[in-house]
């Protein structure tokens, strides 16, 4: 089977520049930078999203802060290392970048989509369903999608309502595709020392899920019995 992991894996954003922008890494010769993307929301709320671009796609000028621009691109994961343990850290890895024009808005409806990421992967560990305490269904899922040269990004996926409902019961390794976007979410973790961080979890909140191959994995299970 050919994977299109254009198709698996699909981003859109467009925003302004929050930060200045780093050194991420070096990869056969050329230089990856990282900074700050906000992208507002129809809430009238921003989330402001890390951004991992490679030097030749950009100059100083592009990336001086208040800059807007549309970024297309992958959502994906890497393990990092924070107080020697092991942690998931998540990026945009830019593959196109558009400026647009200072004077031009930022315009946020349900018709101009500023924020849209498109997955297909597998569920990689157990759903956890709960109730808010104003009875708002949620469910937690860890997606599993497929990059190239046998690597996976690991997705920390946000489901609501009906979706939470529907995905509560789903097995490891069913296959889905999830359209949503890219939230930053604020947090507070407590160190066993009592010191208290303020740390940003980024996840994506779905809007819609469709299981993907259904019947397939049916006659499998079947075959297994």
């Amino acid at each position: 089977m050919i994977t299109n992991y254009s198709e698996n894996n699909h981003l859109i954003l467009v925003g302004k520049v929050a930060s200045e922008k780093k050194f991420s890494h070096e990869i056969y010769g050329e230089k990856f930078y990282s900074f700050n993307m906000e992208v507002p929301r129809l809430s009238e709320i921003s989330d402001v999203i890390p951004i991992t671009i490679s030097e030749r796609l950009i100059s100083d000028e592009d990336l001086k802060i208040g800059k807007k621009l549309v970024i297309e691109g992958q959502f994906r994961s890497y393990n990092g290392y924070e107080n020697e343990k092991s942690r998931l850290v998540l990026t945009v890895f830019a593959k196109e970048i558009t400026i647009k024009p200072d004077d031009e808005e930022i315009e946020v409806s349900k018709e101009n989509i500023s924020n849209e990421v498109c997955l297909s992967g597998y569920i990689c560990k157990k759903p956890i369903y709960r109730q808010t305490p104003f009875k708002r269904e949620i469910a937690d899922i860890l997606l599993a999608v497929n990059r190239a040269y046998n690597k996976s990004d690991y997705i920390p996926c946000i489901a609501w309502g009906r979706n939470a409902r529907f995905c509560q019961n789903m097995e490891v390794g069913t296959e889905i595709k999830i359209v949503g976007r890219v939230q930053s979410r604020g947090y507070e973790k407590k160190l066993e020392d009592g010191t208290v961080l303020n740390k940003v979890a980024y996840e994506v909140s779905i809007i819609s899920m469709e299981v993907i191959n259904q019947n397939q994995n049916e006659e499998e299970k079947k075959a297994a019995i």
